[in-house]
């Protein structure tokens, strides 16, 4: 389906490619043992230039649970990058070991210059404030398990819309969907790039943007709240000063629909209170799972077992 193919943004693949992955992923989740084994002698270099917990980790499980193998670093101060090594040639010699190479990095743009160099499928966990395609398969699969369909849903995104990748990656994703809904929830200093609003208008797509979390409440399908990110920030004042300005409460939670789900990227700092988490609408950790078993259907398919 797709052997060979390297991902960088969630237009690399087609909606129909996205939900064949998405039937795959189910079938693994729901078939105990499905494809357990069958990347047994394959081996994937996770090549993490900036901190992350559940993209490698579920890379890694996804990987190991496949019966194959990981190679590589979660921090570059452990690499040949410490010593100026260039990225073209740390490309160069892990796809001379491994049969698919995981990349995060903090530069806009690593990701696809990377896959220039590379024989081997490049598969992009995040680069800079710019995609993060893994994450957008594994926010729409949990859509769709958990409200049936993607069509005709408004989704809000709330917080740090301006560096945010994820919510890059979605919004661009979801504009690719059949009457789709967006509102963008944050202050001026964090709104949704240009870029992407043109995306939209270009495309038909309706949005709203607003100041006010309240407001958008009554009217969502789906909530993504996102933290504000600390690492983007050159000044430590302007962090300070935005960073808890969205809170979601239980207060909040009671302007919604019955049939919410919220999701959350994660890593969380203070924007969703932990008296949400016992909420049933609260599905940010069953996103987190959701993530494991699409990349399972994601290496099984560029590497060919399936």
């Amino acid at each position: 389906m797709l052997k060979g193919r390297s991902l960088i943004e969630p237009g690399n693949f087609t909606i129909e490619e996205m939900d064949d992955l998405f039937t795959l992923a189910e079938k693994i989740e729901n078939e105990e043992g499905y494809l357990r084994e069958s990347c047994r002698g394959k081996l994937l270099a996770t090549l993490f230039f900036e901190p992350s917990t559940r993209t490698r980790l579920s890379f890694e499980a996804a990987m190991q649970r496949l019966g194959g193998s990981c190679l590589g670093f979660a921090d570059p101060g452990s690499s040949s990058a410490s010593k100026g090594e260039s990225l073209a040639d740390t490309i160069r010699m892990a796809a001379s070991y491994a049969d698919a190479i995981v990349m995060r990095n903090p530069k806009e743009g690593a990701a696809l210059l990377a896959s220039r160099y590379s024989p081997v499928p490049v598969i992009n966990a995040g680069d800079g404030g710019h995609h993060h395609p893994t994450q957008t398969l594994t926010d729409l699969l949990t859509i769709k398990r958990l409200r049936g369909s993607i069509k005709g849903l408004t989704v809000g995104f709330c917080g740090d819309l301006k560096f945010g990748r994820t919510v890059h990656s979605l919004a661009k994703a979801l504009a690719r969907y059949e009457d789709v809904g967006m509102v963008f929830v944050a202050p001026d200093e964090l709104k949704v790039p240009e870029y992407i609003i043109h995306l939209l208008q270009k495309e038909g797509i309706k949005f709203l943007e607003t100041k006010s979390l309240e407001e958008a409440m009554p009217g969502l399908d789906v909530l993504y709240m996102t933290r504000v990110q600390r690492e983007r920030f050159f000044n430590e004042e302007d962090y300070i000063r935005l960073k808890d300005t969205y809170v979601l409460n239980k207060e909040k939670m009671e302007l919604a629909k019955n049939e919410l789900i919220v999701l959350h990227p994660l890593p969380r700092v203070n924007e969703i209170a932990v008296e949400v988490d016992t909420d049933p609408r609260a599905a940010y950790f069953k996103q987190a799972k959701y993530g494991m078993y699409v990349r399972m259907a994601l290496l099984s398919s560029i590497l060919g077992v399936v």
